[in-house]
C-alpha cells in the first residue's frame, strides 16, 4: 500500500485520507489530534507514495503559527533596507601564489 500524501490537508481531512486507505495517523507534536480541525499537515512520514504495510502508522506535524508553537511561515513582506547587489567577493590571491585559483573573476 502507498502512502497518500497529506502535507498541506487539514487535520480532518488528513485523519480521513488516512483512514480510507487503511493506515493510522499520529500527531507527536499534538496530544489534542483527535480534536484538531483546521491546523494543516506541514509534515509526514513516512513520505508520500512510500511503499508500507495496511494498518501502518503514519506521523504528522502541525504548523502552529504565531501561537503557542511560536512556528510560522514568517514575514513575507519586503524588508528594507535591501541587501548590496553583487554578492560577497572573494579576497584576491597573492602574487605568484603557487595554490592560486585559476579562472575566477572578481566584479
Amino acid at each position: 500500500m502507498r502512502v497518500p500524501r497529506l502535507v498541506g490537508l487539514m487535520a480532518m481531512d488528513a485523519r480521513k485520507t488516512a483512514e480510507s486507505t487503511g493506515l493510522f495517523i499520529n500527531a507527536p507534536d499534538r496530544p489534542d489530534f483527535h480534536q484538531t480541525v483546521v491546523e494543516y499537515v506541514v509534515r509526514q512520514y513516512p513520505q508520500p507514495n512510500a511503499e508500507v504495510p495496511r494498518d501502518s502508522m503514519v506521523y504528522v506535524w502541525f504548523d502552529f503559527g504565531e501561537g503557542e508553537g511560536g512556528g510560522g511561515a514568517g514575514v513575507r513582506e519586503p524588508r528594507l533596507p535591501r541587501p548590496p547587489s553583487g554578492g560577497m567577493q572573494r579576497e584576491l590571491d597573492e602574487p605568484e601564489d603557487p595554490y592560486a585559483v585559476v579562472g575566477f573573476c572578481v566584479p
